[in-house]
């Protein structure tokens, strides 16, 4: 694994998005892999390993979290401004001579993904939406809405640990050392000692203002023509049983397959989730 830094325009100057590249820089079947809303690019060291030998995999962490820079205006927190930054990643990509860029998308990730996906022309051949699909419930950006942006600080790194096992406790059951790992890279040590999240407050800002109502997908989800892998926790709140059955029906009709014991969002660290992937990816065709 190697860490890479990609420079990106926003509406105040330039800010750096985080990324790790996993295999060969040089092979031409690329995976990008985009995390959830508080999340980073750590999320998926488990799957890129299993897939680095077979293709190159690029996780990027989005603007304001992990290492990637915080944005100066805080109301570029949103897809326009998410939209643009892959953009540019994916040109840093393609010129390095991939042709083949699949993308691996959890929630918040899948939906950028589903949009970039969406376009015309798209260098997007293959997608990956992980629990997120075409309608998002109020209720469940409510839920998330509860944790996002307070910023809470914590004296030890344990008790740091002990709430991000409650807040993600949807994501299913992880190892200790999974847990572990989830924490010490999506962690910060503040100046005075304490312990707290590795984001910004402040992405929450752009997100309440889409909170007080559903929000709709379905006219860009008709629009994806690759190959896509829709996956859901078998107890999500953000991706109900109607919507997903639904979604295989219409646009690129996608293979479902849930996970028991799983909430919002499958982790893709458990050996059956990243076997469902990475046989998906390295499918040759439609």
């Amino acid at each position: 694994m190697n860490d890479a830094y990609l420079t990106c325009l926003n509406s105040k100057g330039f800010h750096r998005l985080h990324y790790t590249d996993w295999g060969d820089p040089a092979n031409p079947r690329v995976a990008i892999c985009v995390h959830g809303l508080t999340r980073n690019c750590r999320d998926f060291d488990a799957l890129a390993a299993a897939l680095q030998d077979e293709m190159r995999v690029v996780s990027v962490s989005i603007a304001g979290r992990g290492r990637s820079d915080w944005l100066p205006n805080k109301e570029d927190y949103g897809y326009p401004q998410y939209m643009a930054d892959m953009t540019a990643l994916i040109a840093r990509i393609t010129a390095h001579g991939a042709t083949e860029i699949s993308w691996v998308g959890t929630s918040m990730g899948g939906m950028l993904g589903m949009l970039l996906a969406s376009r015309p022309n798209t260098p997007i051949t293959r997608l990956v939406l992980n629990d997120v699909g075409t309608v998002i419930p109020k209720a469940s950006m409510e839920r998330i809405g509860t944790y996002v942006g307070k910023d809470p600080r914590f004296a030890t790194f344990a008790e740091l640990e002990q709430y991000v096992r409650k807040v993600s406790a949807p994501f299913g059951p992880l190892t200790d050392a999974q847990w572990r790992h989830m924490t010490e890279h999506n962690s910060r040590q503040h100046d005075d000692g304490r312990w707290g999240m590795n984001y910004d407050p402040d992405i929450a800002l752009p997100f309440r203002k889409a909170q007080d109502k559903d929000i709709v997908l379905w006219a860009p989800y008709e629009a994806v023509h690759c190959p896509t892998l829709l996956l859901r926790g078998a107890q999500s709140d953000l991706l109900l049983p109607d919507t997903a059955i639904e979604m295989t029906r219409r646009g690129p009709k996608p293979r479902l397959v849930e996970f028991a014991g799983v909430g919002h969002a499958p982790a893709l660290m458990a050996a059956d989730q990243i076997a469902v992937v990475r046989d998906f990816l390295l499918q040759q065709g439609s």
